[in-house]
């Protein structure tokens, strides 16, 4: 038995202070008393006990394939230390997001070709049966436009390599890109009319004559994906009719809508709806859509992911308390037990409640800043960081 002493336990529904966390081998055995003797004892310090956090959507991993657009490092090597981060970053589950694109209009990278997919889903799969961090999950984010995906995502998910699969539309006009000079400036940061060799117009034409994966392609995949238990997701929404299709394939996830209505509705459609943490630092939409901070005030949003940049997440929490009047138990939930449910692993993961797994994180605030100290994934403490000039 291992006991964490003197630690403010966030749960679901509050802060629990004055009492002792117990875990029984990678389970939570007790929140107070306990007749066992300890074998170990941490003592939290009288810092944050947070369970750990669930990142349902990011491809941070591309950032340690390819540091620069012309050193590629190994997808193991680059595993291997982008867990390290994660790991310290208080983020005990991701799902790694890779996409399957047909064109290279929003960026030109060898990971989005079906070999890299592979290989990446399969490492994954394989890495649990060795050593490792964190858990690690496999995120497939399909282009509707890239009819080939079909036959990959069906083989994917039949091969037990895909815990989500997302449905996503970069068409120009609608969604992320409803607004063409967004999408122009987009497409020129990418250098993506470098890369097809075409002008703007030429660019817009070629997405009014593409072949599009099917409505009927789109159910089969979700209909196989749910018997598989593989958690669905739509990209960008932008309308409600657009809700309204979503629910009729039985897509669970809305990532990322793109206006607070949309998001609203979604929410109250049944929908779990995700916002990026990175959206709440920057103060707003990087690509001038909905501001996440008011969507959570307004409840029209249930999980933060970190997208791009998985520091986000622990800032964003804090952020969200201090500036905007948000609870903790609550924005923890939005990293935690809310993408459990999501994912379907509630039963075992996202929370701190008796009997589910030992997933947790201390963390403390130095200098204004949320840091985190120790985490312990399956009860087994696997990080453990003192700040100098703050030892204890």
């Amino acid at each position: 038995m291992i006991a964490i002493e003197n630690g403010k336990i966030v749960t679901p529904n509050g802060v629990i202070t004055g009492k002792t966390l117990w875990l029984d081998n990678d389970r939570i055995a007790a929140i107070g008393a306990c007749d066992s003797v300890p074998e170990k004892t941490i003592n939290a310090h009288g810092r944050y006990i947070l369970p750990g956090m669930i990142d349902v959507h990011s491809d941070k991993i591309e950032q340690f394939v390819f540091p620069r657009p012309t050193a590629r490092f190994s997808f193991e090597l680059a595993l291997k230390e982008c867990e390290k981060e994660l790991l310290q970053l208080g983020i005990t589950t991701i799902y790694h997001s890779f996409s399957l694109y047909s064109d290279e209009l929003l960026g030109k990278s060898p990971l989005r070709t079906k070999e890299s997919v592979l290989e990446m889903a399969e490492l994954i799969a394989d890495i649990q049966n060795r050593s490792h961090l964190i858990h690690h999950r496999f995120h497939l984010r399909l282009e509707i436009d890239n009819v080939d995906a079909f036959e990959i995502a069906k083989d994917m998910i039949q091969r037990h390599l895909i815990q989500e699969i997302s449905f996503m539309d970069h068409t120009p006009g609608q969604g992320q890109y409803r607004d063409l000079e967004i999408y122009r400036e987009t497409v020129d940061k990418y250098h993506g009319m470098e890369n097809e060799g075409k002008t703007f117009e030429e660019v817009l034409e070629h997405h009014r004559n593409k072949k599009i994966l099917s409505m009927e392609q789109l159910q089969e995949l979700a209909d196989l994906a749910h018997q598989n238990h593989i958690t669905v997701a739509s990209h960008d929404d932008d309308t409600v009719e657009k809700l309204q299709l979503n629910r009729q394939l039985g897509v669970d996830i809305s990532e990322f809508p793109i206006t607070e209505e949309v998001a609203k509705a979604a929410h109250e459609m049944g929908f779990y709806t995700i916002a990026g943490a990175p959206n709440i630092l920057l103060g707003g939409s990087h690509s001038g859509n909905m501001s996440a901070a008011q969507a959570i005030q307004n409840q029209s949003v249930d999980i933060l992911c970190s997208d791009y940049f998985p520091q986000a997440l622990l800032h964003s929490l804090f952020v969200m308390c201090d500036k905007y009047g948000q609870t903790l138990p609550d924005m923890v939930n939005k990293v935690s037990l809310n993408p459990a449910k999501a994912m379907g692993i509630d039963k075992d993961y996202g929370s701190i409640e008796v009997g589910k797994k030992a997933d947790l994180v201390i963390a403390d605030i130095l200098d204004g800043y949320p840091v985190v100290t120790h985490v312990l994934v399956d009860g087994q403490t696997t990080s453990r960081v003192e700040y100098r000039g703050h030892s204890i």
